[in-house]
This record gives structure tokens, C-alpha cells and sequence, in this order.
């Protein structure tokens, strides 16, 4: 499991909470119980402690939306953003974007940091002489936190912001972006391993346990993701000389429209295995419908017209035989599908997979081709 379920949309994107954000709320909340004076009651301390972890995900999520704003202002495509504990990411498209445009998403996330720093330092300022003790302890934690992430985005390694800086530096020099996602996915991963041991360290020799806890926790999503970049850059890379021709299957059913639900779980769920199925009104193309299209259909509903369940055509995304077969992994990818059909002047030439998609860049890569 990578996040929880969407949380939000802004912008037209989905926003999503990464899981590790569950035990940072514990963490943060631990910590800040024993940065409040002790004169307050530990409930209200413990609420304090709350308040401030809400506000370090407000804060996270504006630097995620300024960041997206201006991809959107200069037409890239954000796929998604996904909100990690130290900072969230903002999914572009690949076919979207150019060295120039990443390298400036990078520093737009870095001077976002910088600047939520400045803006909870200037208000700790402004409460410092006033006596409001918890009011600017939970502002100068907020300062302080941001300060670090400012520095932890520096380093160079993928998918931090200075990893991404790199990233469309090397883009730009080779001319080849999966090589410069495998360079700096590989230094993000040491950098995540690197920080796990410094926590484990922590744990062991100074019992620090927030500090060496939360060391352990950013480093093992740091190394998840840059590991998981990595692995997606050397399938692109496999799959790059190959077409979507020479992998699709071409002999793929074609139901009509009028077949009824209970037909096609006989006929062909049942009968064939097939979880995938195109839908089509004579020759035309009108949509699929998988088992889990079936699965919400109720019971009573199982007479009812294939195209009363089906995903409509106008929502599916389609691949071209001579497309790019690593293409259509990224396009399976932004969609979250398994299954594509492939068009060709209109008519259904075949469906390809994420499965054999995956069997056959592992294949490449066991040959090394």
C-alpha cells in the first residue's frame, strides 16, 4: 500500500495522504507534549500536540499546490500529488514536461519551503515578546521543521527536490531522461539507507527515540520511492525498442453492447478467465468492462445490457500498434489500468497488458537486451 484513499482535489488533481503520515501524527504529537510547559494538563497538551501536526499537513499541502500551480501555468500535466511526511510530491507527465520545466518544479518546491519557513519564523517573531508561550513554541517548531526540509531538499538524490535538479541536469546534458532517473533514484536509495542507519544509530547508542524513529520513517519512504523510481526508469528502458504490435494479443473478444451482464459472466469470465472485456457496437468501439465493473453490478442486474455497467470508450485511454510499448506503461501508470486496447484507424486491432508488459522487460533484462 503507497497512500490512503484520495483525501482532496484542487486544481483538477487528486490529492492523496501517504500512510507514513499515520505514525508521524504519533511522533509528532509525543514530541510536542514535552516541548508545551508542563503547567498545562497532558490533555491539552496531547490536543496541542494535534494542532501542530494539522498544521505541518496545511503547510505541506500548500507547498504541493504551489508547485502544481506553476506546472500547471506552464502546461505540464500533474498526474497526482501524493503528500509525504517530508514534503509532498507532485506526479507530472513525462510526455508533458522538458529538462527546463522539471528543473524549475524543483526550485519552485525549494523556495516554497524556504519561504512557509520565513513566514512561521516571522510570526514567532512577532508572538516571541508577547507571552504567549504555546502559541510560538508550535510556531518554532513549525519554522524549525521547515528549515530542516529545506536542507533535506538539497541533497541530490531522487525524489528529494535536489535530486530532480539533478535529474533535469542530466537530461538536459544526455538527451536521455530513464538513464538520469536511474542515477539519481540510485543516490536517493543510498541517502534513504544512509538515513535509516543514523536512526537505528540514534536509537541504539542516544535513545533518542522521536529523533531516531523519525530518522528511520523519512529514510525508508525516501529509499521506497526512489527504489520504486528506479525500477519504472529500467522497465521504460527495456521496453523502449519495443512496439505495442509486437506484444498485444490480438485475438481478443468483442462483445456487443446487447449481450446482457449474466452472458458475459457464463460466456466469458466463467468460460475463459478473461477479467477484461472489450464492448463494441458492430465494428465501433464503445467501451470495456472488467470484473470489477461486474462485481458492482448488483444481482438484480445481471440481465441488464453490457452497456448499462460498462467504462464508456470516451474514458479509456487507447494505445496505437506502433506506439511505444515503455509509452503505454506510462500511460497505464497515470491511468491506474492493467489493460489497454489498441486502435488502429478505428477499429480494434488487439488489447495489451501490464502483466505481459512486465513479463517481457524482465525478459530484455535477464538477456540484457
Amino acid at each position: 500500500m503507497e497512500s490512503l484513499p484520495k483525501t482532496g482535489r484542487i486544481f483538477g488533481v487528486n490529492i492523496r495522504l501517504h500512510y507514513t503520515w499515520v505514525l508521524a501524527f504519533a511522533l509528532i504529537t509525543a514530541i510536542m507534549v514535552t516541548q508545551f510547559p508542563e503547567a498545562l494538563p497532558l490533555w491539552q497538551r496531547v490536543v496541542l500536540g494535534l494542532v501542530t501536526c494539522l498544521l505541518f499537513l496545511i503547510a505541506v499541502s500548500i507547498r504541493s499546490f504551489i508547485i502544481s500551480f506553476v506546472a500547471i501555468r506552464k502546461g505540464i500535466t500533474v498526474k497526482r500529488i501524493t503528500l509525504f511526511v517530508f514534503g509532498g510530491g507532485a506526479e507530472i507527465s513525462q510526455e508533458a514536461t522538458r529538462p527546463i520545466f522539471e528543473l524549475l518544479i524543483a526550485v519552485t518546491g525549494l523556495l516554497s519551503t524556504l519561504l512557509l519557513c520565513g513566514v512561521f519564523y516571522g510570526i514567532y517573531a512577532i508572538l516571541f515578546n508577547t507571552g504567549s508561550v504555546v502559541a510560538y513554541v508550535l510556531i518554532q517548531w513549525l519554522s524549525y521543521i521547515f528549515f530542516m526540509l529545506f536542507l533535506f531538499h538539497l541533497i541530490p538524490g531522487f525524489p528529494l527536490d535536489g535530486g530532480i535538479i539533478l535529474r533535469a541536469l542530466l537530461w538536459k546534458v544526455s538527451g536521455d531522461y530513464d538513464r538520469a532517473t536511474r542515477i539519481t533514484s540510485l543516490i536517493g536509495w543510498t541517502i534513504g539507507l544512509l538515513t535509516i542507519a543514523g536512526g537505528i544509530l540514534l536509537l541504539i547508542e542516544e535513545q533518542q527515540w522521536f529523533n531516531g524513529l523519525t530518522l528511520v520513517g523519512v529514510g525508508w519512504v525516501l529509499q521506497s520511492a526512489a527504489a520504486r523510481s528506479r525500477r519504472r526508469a529500467i522497465l521504460r528502458e527495456a521496453l523502449q525498442p519495443v512496439k505495442t504490435e509486437d506484444i498485444m494479443t490480438r485475438e481478443c473478444p468483442l462483445i456487443s453492447t446487447q449481450s446482457t451482464v449474466s452472458q458475459l459472466i457464463r460466456d466469458y469470465i466463467l468460460a475463459t478467465g478473461q477479467r477484461y472485456c472489450l464492448i463494441v457496437d458492430g465494428d465501433k468501439l464503445e467501451g470495456a468492462v472488467t470484473v470489477e465493473n461486474v462485481k458492482r453490478a448488483s444481482k438484480k442486474h445481471r440481465g441488464s445490457h453490457l452497456d448499462k455497467i460498462m467504462t464508456p470508450v470516451s474514458e479509456l485511454k487507447l494505445a496505437h500498434p506502433q506506439q511505444s510499448a515503455a509509452s503505454v506503461l506510462g500511460q497505464m501508470d497515470e491511468q491506474w489500468v492493467d489493460h489497454m486496447p489498441v486502435v488502429e484507424n478505428d477499429k480494434v486491432v488487439g488489447i495489451v497488458s501490464r502483466e505481459s508488459l512486465m513479463h517481457l522487460a524482465q525478459t530484455r533484462n535477464e538477456l540484457g537486451l
